[in-house]
């Protein structure tokens, strides 16, 4: 028996730490939500930034997309915010830089702006550029495939009511949409985790079910 549980245990650990791994490393994107909005709503976006790796993040850049228009950000203890303009005025992109420690190892940090959809029914990229302490840069502008890939959100055909600047209607709407979609998130995190845990359980049965055979 004590032979059959040390190869089982051979055969498991190494999966459970290689599946546990995977999942760790599948949730840790720089994210923007919502990721679904209607064209020209006022609309409130976060930015969540984890930390992958060992040396903290003392810095976070991110691109206003094509048609989008930064206009007001939620200050934040601990971080300055600047912005990039152009001549006209208009916010090409947007960073918050740590005035003390940053972003620790194994701990995320969220900034909130508001920002003008474009008018037209699209998909707006956000590419975001994260900053370690050790002068590393994490470029985070690939598509959905990439190893770094960029946020998306996408803008659907809405009506006028769908403004969701000084509406407290739209404002309620909005927070449920939120509350929602942050449940989504959630979901979408959790689900690498569970994936691995249900292909350790039948690993288990599998051979345990080898063995008995044996």
């Amino acid at each position: 028996m004590k032979k059959t549980l040390k190869k089982i245990s051979k055969v498991i650990l190494p999966t459970v730490l290689g599946l546990f791994s995977f999942a760790s490393v599948a949730s840790a994107h720089v994210t923007v939500v919502p990721n679904t909005s209607t064209t020209g709503a006022w609309e409130t976006y976060t930015v969540k930034v984890p930390v992958e790796k060992e040396v903290a993040t003392t810095k976070v850049t991110l691109k206003a997309p094509a048609g989008v228009e930064i206009m007001s950000y939620q200050p934040v203890p601990g971080w300055n915010y600047t912005a990039d303009k152009e001549a006209s005025g208009k916010v090409k992109s947007i960073t918050f830089e740590a005035t003390g420690a940053g972003i620790l190892p194994g701990q995320f940090q969220q900034f909130t702006f508001v920002a003008k959809n474009p008018d037209q029914a699209t998909e707006i990229a956000w590419d975001a550029y994260q900053y370690y302490k050790d002068g590393s840069i994490v470029e985070w502008t690939g598509d959905e495939s990439a190893k770094t890939p960029h946020a998306i959100t996408e803008i659907i055909a809405g009506t006028a009511t769908d403004d969701h600047h000084d509406d407290q209607a739209a404002t309620k709407e909005t927070s449920k949409k939120e509350v929602a979609k942050a449940a989504d998130t959630a979901k979408s995190n959790s689900l690498p985790l569970i994936l691995s845990i249900l292909s350790v359980i039948l690993s288990l049965v599998a051979l345990v079910g080898a063995f008995r055979k044996k």
